[in-house]
C-alpha cells in the first residue's frame, strides 16, 4: 500500500483522531508532519507557543521519535514532503478559521498540481462549523437554539488509537521549535495530561460544576481549554464521559459554546476583527495618553478594583483565568474604561494559554454588546458586586492580590474604604464605576440614535 502523511494541527493526538485512522487505514507507511508556520506563531504569545512546544514533544513520544517538523509556508513545506515521501494523499483534520481555511486550499491545489490529495476527515469540533442551521437554512444568531439543534445532531463515540502504525523513518526534520521563554506556570502538556487532568475534574469538581464554576476561588472549572485548543483531547473524548446531570449538562453547553462561536466565526470570518452588529461598530471609544495609561493598569492588575487586578494577575501568573473572571475583566475594559473590545482580545491571545480565535474575540464581543447576545450592551458587571457575589469570602482576591491579604469580607472588595487609602501600597480606583456606567450607557444611547 502507498505512504501516507498524516499533517498534524489542532489534533496534537493519536486516539479518536480521524486523520490519523484514515492514514492507517489506506496506507502501511505514515508520515508524522507539523509545519511551523510564520503565519500562525506570529500573533501567539510566549505562553501559548511554550505550551505547543511541550505538547510537540510528547507528540513525538508518541510517534516513537518520528515526528517530522518542518518550518515554512504549508503550501510549499507540505507539497515538497510529499514529493520526497512519494505520498498519494495528505491527512488531516479539517479546519474552519478564517486562515486555516485559506492555508488548505492553497496546499490542496499544491498538492493535486502534483497530483496528490488533501484528504480532510473529521474537524476539531463535535459538529463541523456550518452543519447547524435553522429550519429556513439560515445560520444561529443566538446560542440557546443553536444549542437545541446541535445536541440533536449527535455524534459519534470517540475511536480508539490505531493498535499499531508504521512511522516513517529517516526523513529530514528542522527540529521542534524552541519553546520561548515565559514566566508563567503552564500545565503539563500532551495528550497523557489531557486525560488526566479529564480524570481529576470527574472525580471531584464535575459533580459541583454548575453551582461552583463561576467561584474563581473554587478552582472548580475543567482546566481542559489548553488540551482543547489544542487538541491533545477532542471535545468528543468528554462528551463521552458525561452522564445525565445538571452539573454535566452544563458542562455539555460549556463546550457547546466553544462550537457556537466557531460557528459564527465559519459563516462571517470577519467578526474575527469587527463587531458582529454593524450598528455597534461606531460605539464612540477613548484614545490617547489617558486611554493608554489606564489600559496599562488594567493589564498590570491596578486598577484598584480587587477582582479585576487579581483576574489580571492569575493571568500573569498562569496564562489562564476562569471564565467568571474573564467576563468582569473584559467588561471593566470595555465599559468602564472605554477602550475598544478588540484590543482586550488582542491582549488575550497574546496572554492565554488556550488563546482561541473564535472563543475569544466572540467572547469579547458578548461583554462588549457587540456581538451575538440577544441582550447586549446594559449588561455591565458591576467588578466589586461580582466579587461579593462569586468570591465572598475573598479568597481568590487575597491569593492574587497580597497587599489585601490582611482584609476580610466586607473590607477586602472594598479596600479604598478602610482608611484614608489603601493598604500596603494597593492603588485607589482608577475610574468611579457608577460614573463610568451612565457614560458606557449614555455612550450606547448615541449609538442607538445614530445607527
Amino acid at each position: 500500500m502507498p505512504t501516507a502523511i498524516v499533517w498534524f494541527r489542532r489534533d496534537l493526538r493519536l486516539a479518536d483522531n480521524p486523520a490519523v485512522a484514515a492514514a492507517v487505514a489506506g496506507s502501511d507507511r505514515v508520515v508524522a508532519l507539523f509545519v511551523a508556520d510564520p503565519r500562525l506563531r506570529a500573533p501567539a504569545g510566549p505562553p501559548r507557543l511554550a505550551f505547543l512546544t511541550s505538547c510537540l514533544h510528547e507528540l513525538n513520544a508518541s510517534t516513537g521519535g518520528h515526528l517530522v517538523v518542518r518550518n515554512g509556508d504549508p503550501a510549499e513545506v507540505v507539497a515538497a514532503l510529499a514529493a520526497e515521501a512519494d505520498a498519494e494523499a495528505v491527512h488531516v483534520t479539517a479546519d474552519f478559521g478564517p486562515y486555516g481555511h485559506e492555508r488548505d486550499e492553497a496546499v490542496e491545489e499544491a498538492l493535486e498540481a502534483a497530483g496528490r490529495r488533501l484528504v480532510r476527515v473529521g474537524s476539531p469540533y463535535v459538529v463541523d462549523p456550518g452543519i447547524v442551521r435553522k429550519g429556513d437554512g439560515e445560520p444561529f444568531r443566538v446560542f440557546t437554539p443553536f444549542y437545541r439543534s446541535w445536541k440533536a445532531k449527535g455524534w459519534n463515540p470517540p475511536m480508539p488509537a490505531p493498535p499499531r502504525i508504521h512511522w516513517v523513518e529517516g526523513l529530514a526534520t528542522d527540529g521542534i521549535p524552541p519553546a520561548p521563554s515565559t514566566s508563567a506556570a503552564l500545565p503539563p502538556a500532551g495528550e497523557g495530561a489531557a486525560h488526566e487532568c479529564l480524570e481529576v475534574f470527574l472525580g471531584g469538581p464535575a459533580a459541583h460544576y454548575d453551582t461552583e464554576r463561576d467561584q474563581p476561588a473554587a478552582d472548580a472549572t475543567t482546566r481542559l481549554s489548553p488540551y482543547l485548543k489544542y487538541g491533545c483531547i477532542h471535545p468528543r473524548q468528554v462528551l463521552d464521559r458525561l452522564g445525565c446531570s445538571k452539573a454535566h449538562e452544563k458542562l455539555r453547553s460549556e463546550l457547546a459554546w466553544r462550537e457556537f462561536y466557531a460557528d459564527v466565526l465559519w459563516h462571517q470570518p470577519g467578526t474575527a476583527r469587527r463587531s458582529l452588529q454593524p450598528a455597534m461598530a461606531g460605539m464612540r471609544v477613548d484614545h490617547g495618553r489617558t486611554a493608554d495609561e489606564r489600559f496599562e493598569a488594567w493589564a498590570a492588575g491596578r486598577t484598584g478594583y480587587p477582582l479585576v487586578d487579581a483576574g489580571m494577575r492569575h493571568l500573569a501568573a498562569e496564562a489562564w483565568m476562569p471564565n467568571r473572571v474573564r467576563l468582569v475583566v473584559a467588561s471593566f475594559l470595555v465599559k468602564d474604561l472605554h477602550l475598544d473590545w478588540t484590543r482586550g482580545a488582542r491582549f488575550f491571545l497574546r496572554h492565554l494559554v488556550d488563546g482561541d480565535l473564535a472563543s475569544n474575540n466572540h467572547g469579547w464581543q458578548w461583554v462588549a454588546g457587540t456581538g451575538t447576545d440577544p441582550a447586549p450592551y446594559f449588561r455591565i458587571f458591576n467588578p466589586t458586586a461580582q466579587a461579593k457575589e462569586h468570591d465572598p469570602d475573598g479568597a481568590y482576591i487575597r491569593r492574587w492580590v497580597p497587599e489585601l491579604v490582611g482584609l476580610g469580607p466586607p473590607k477586602v472588595f472594598e479596600p479604598w474604604k478602610v482608611g484614608p487609602e489603601p493598604p500596603n501600597g494597593y492603588p485607589a480606583p482608577i475610574v468611579d464605576h457608577g460614573h463610568e456606567r451612565a457614560e458606557a450607557l449614555a455612550r450606547y444611547a448615541e449609538t442607538k440614535a445614530s445607527s
